[in-house]
C-alpha cells in the first residue's frame, strides 16, 4: 500500500490502473479512522480492482467557530487501518495541495442542504460538495462509498452526482455502532466517560421511535415528540434538531406515507453528535 500526498502522483497511479483496465473505488474520509470507515474500505475492496482512501481534514467544510484545529488526527494509525482493510493507496494531501491560495471556486447546492445539519452549519455542505467534486475529478472512481450515519451528506452527494452528471455509482453503507449502540464517530473521542455514557440517549431515543413506526405509528409529530421527550431525560444532552423528513427530498413530513429519514443532532456537553434511522411504510 502507498501513501500519496500529491495530486500529480495520484493521477499518475490512476492513469496506470486505467491502462491496465482496473475498476477503481474511492472512500473519502477525514481520517482518524474507526471500524465504520474500515467497513467502507472493506466493501470497496470487495467491489473494485483498486481502492483509494482519501485521508484529508477538509478546511472548507468547517465553520468559523467549529473544531478544525482540534479535529483528531493520527495518520500512522489510519494507514494501518487502510492496509489491514486492503486499500491500495491512501491519498493524504496538505490543504495547500487541494486549494490554491487564491481559490474562489466552490460547488454548492440549494434545497437538500437548507435543513437538518445545514440549518446550523450553513457553509458545511458547500465545503463537502467542493472537496468531494475535487476528489472525483482527481481519482475518477467507478464507485464511491459513504456511510449512512451522515445521511444528509449521502443524499447531497447522490443529488450532486445526478445533477452534475458524474459517471460514478454512490454506495451507501450501514451505520456501524459500538456494542452499546453508539454510532461510531471520530468525534466520540471528545467525550468524557460521563458524556460517553450520556451519549447513549441518541440511539435509545431513535430505537424507541423506530419501534413505534414499525408498530404502525404514522404521525410524524408523535414520533418527534417521543424522541424529544426521551432525549430530555438526559441532563447532559442539548437538542440541535429532531426531524422526520422525506428520504429523497429531505423535506419535513407530517405523516409517513413514503420512505422517511428520522434524523437528530444532539450536543453532549460541547460535542455535537448525529444519528438517524430510515423507515419505509411498505417494509
Amino acid at each position: 500500500m502507498q501513501v500519496v500526498t500529491s495530486i500529480e502522483e495520484l493521477r499518475s497511479i490512476i492513469k496506470w490502473w486505467r491502462g491496465e483496465g482496473h475498476s477503481i473505488g474511492l472512500v473519502p474520509t477525514m481520517g482518524y479512522l474507526h471500524e465504520g470507515h474500515k467497513s467502507l474500505i472493506v466493501k470497496a475492496v470487495s467491489e473494485n480492482d483498486r481502492v483509494v482512501v482519501s485521508d484529508f481534514v477538509n478546511p472548507t467544510q468547517f465553520g468559523a467557530n467549529e473544531d478544525l484545529s482540534s479535529y483528531p488526527r493520527d495518520m500512522e494509525r489510519d494507514a494501518a487501518v487502510c492496509e489491514e482493510a486492503g486499500a491500495d493507496v491512501v491519498f493524504h494531501p496538505e490543504p495547500e495541495e487541494m486549494y490554491f491560495e487564491d481559490n474562489c471556486t466552490f460547488v454548492d447546492m440549494d434545497g437538500l442542504t437548507k435543513g437538518l445539519c445545514g440549518k446550523s452549519r450553513p457553509t458545511h455542505f458547500r465545503g463537502v460538495c467542493t472537496v468531494v467534486s475535487k476528489l472525483f475529478h482527481i481519482v475518477t472512481p467507478d464507485r464511491a462509498y459513504f456511510g449512512q450515519k451522515d445521511a444528509q451528506q449521502l443524499a447531497v452527494i447522490r443529488r450532486m452526482v445526478r445533477d452534475l452528471n458524474f459517471g460514478i455509482s454512490i454506495v451507501g453503507c450501514p451505520i456501524v455502532r459500538e456494542e452499546d449502540g453508539l454510532a461510531m464517530s471520530s468525534r466520540n473521542t471528545y467525550l468524557s466517560p460521563k458524556e460517553r455514557k450520556a451519549a447513549l440517549i441518541l440511539h435509545k431515543s431513535l430505537s424507541a421511535a423506530e419501534e413505534m413506526a414499525k408498530a404502525g405509528e404514522r404521525d410524524a409529530g408523535k414520533l418527534i415528540s417521543a424522541i424529544v421527550k426521551s432525549i430530555k431525560t438526559e441532563p447532559l444532552a442539548r437538542i440541535d434538531y429532531v426531524e422526520l423528513v422525506d428520504a429523497e427530498t429531505l423535506e419535513p413530513v407530517g405523516s409517513i406515507k413514503a420512505p422517511i429519514l428520522a434524523a437528530i443532532a444532539v450536543y453532549i456537553g460541547k460535542t455535537r453528535l448525529i444519528d438517524n434511522f430510515s423507515f419505509s411504510p411498505e417494509a
